[in-house]
């Protein structure tokens, strides 16, 4: 179950996230977990981690 309360620490403008909170691109969890992700060693943000709390609407 998702809550909707904003958590103002996490900002987050992936839309397809069950926590997501709309238009104020914020996380509606308390902590998130992020991970790195598999085989990669790019160094670049986008191909070194992600949220591990990511659940899909």
């Amino acid at each position: 179950m998702s809550q909707t309360k904003p958590n103002t620490s996490i900002h987050c403008r992936v839309n397809s996230c069950e926590y997501h909170c709309g238009d104020e691109e914020y996380c509606s969890l308390k902590a998130i977990r992020v991970e790195p992700c598999k085989d990669c060693a790019s160094g670049l943000p986008a191909d070194e981690s992600m949220c591990g709390s990511y659940s899909r609407k």
